[in-house]
């Protein structure tokens, strides 16, 4: 009986899958070629009629808002806790006292948290400049300056001053300290509006914060760029802080009796780095839109900004 010859190679069936393969392949390239096309031309678009808006999302992403608005809480809450044990040691009564009154104004504290703040920052024995220590209240002091260096590079990336060229005196970060303490013992009079009320307080706190924060941008980019263009900033910044200010008297009172009543320190400890972290994120977004706003044509002329900030770039 005769063999019946075997077919080689694949079944008929199957031979048309390579092309099919090949045409599914093909019809996914075209696809995604579609699909950024569609894209650039959105974004090209979006840049003729909203070009504002298109720096801004660029800005965004070339300073990592998050990333950096984390960094500055981290190191916030890491050089600004034992600086301010460090001054509670060193500084007479009444500037002790002035301290713990602004903190408790600011953040509306009452009940244990407030205890729990006197007993940390007035202690009634010298037990807390024993622990201390001149050399430990030294090494706080510089390691402070941490907290400093996180605000510049963030001024420096919002206003994308490049690193190299740049250097910048270290008694900058040190002076930046000193001020902001200094500001901080203002801070309860100015919301209480020198005795009359928040209907003066919150105005001079926003006022008060602009002036901070145009200072601190000048200070820390050391002047590489004028007074005039980091005015936006100052002003937007200073706006969200204040309003971040009227709802820290509303929430954060609450939320850390809360924590503290459930968590103990821990939980607390956990709010106020929360906390931080929305500040920083507004510090970060505004200081950041602040640039961009100042580079827009029209007004960059009249704030005297120069060509290259126009062009959407710091000069060096």
């Amino acid at each position: 009986m005769p063999s019946t010859p075997r077919s080689s190679g694949a079944p008929p069936q199957s031979r048309p899958r390579p092309r099919r393969r090949r045409a599914g392949a093909s019809r996914r390239r075209g696809w995604t070629h579609r699909i950024a096309v569609r894209a650039r031309t959105a974004h090209t678009r979006a840049e003729d009629r909203f070009p504002i808006v298109t720096r801004l999302a660029e800005r965004m992403v070339s300073v990592n808002i998050f990333d950096s608005a984390t960094r500055l809480a981290a190191e916030s809450f890491l050089t600004a806790v034992p600086l301010l044990f460090v001054v509670a040691a060193y500084a007479p009564p009444p500037v002790r006292h002035q301290m713990v009154t602004s903190l408790r104004i600011v953040f509306g504290l009452t009940g244990a948290v407030n205890s729990e703040l006197e007993h940390a920052l007035e202690p009634a024995t010298g037990d807390l400049r024993q622990a201390t220590g001149v050399v430990g209240g030294l090494m706080v002091l510089l390691s402070a300056t941490a907290m400093s260096r996180a605000v510049q590079r963030l001024c420096k990336r919002a206003w994308k001053i490049p690193r190299a060229g740049t250097r910048i005196a270290p008694w900058r970060w040190l002076a930046w300290i000193v001020l902001w303490l200094a500001a901080l013992m203002m801070q309860g009079p100015l919301h209480e509006g020198f005795g009359a009320g928040p209907w003066l307080g919150i105005p001079m706190t926003l006022v008060g914060l602009t002036g901070l924060w145009w200072w601190t941008q000048h200070l820390l980019l050391g002047g590489l760029i004028g007074w005039r263009p980091l005015l936006p900033g100052a002003v937007i910044t200073a706006a969200a802080l204040t309003a971040l200010t009227v709802t820290a008297r509303l929430y954060m009172p609450r939320a850390l009796d809360r924590t503290l009543a459930e968590y103990g320190p821990l939980g607390s400890v956990f709010v106020m780095l929360s906390w931080l972290i929305v500040v920083c994120v507004a510090v970060a977004l505004s200081i950041s839109v602040g640039a961009v706003v100042a580079e827009e044509p029209g007004l960059a002329r009249r704030l005297g900004s120069p060509p290259t900030l126009r062009q959407g770039a710091a000069r060096p």
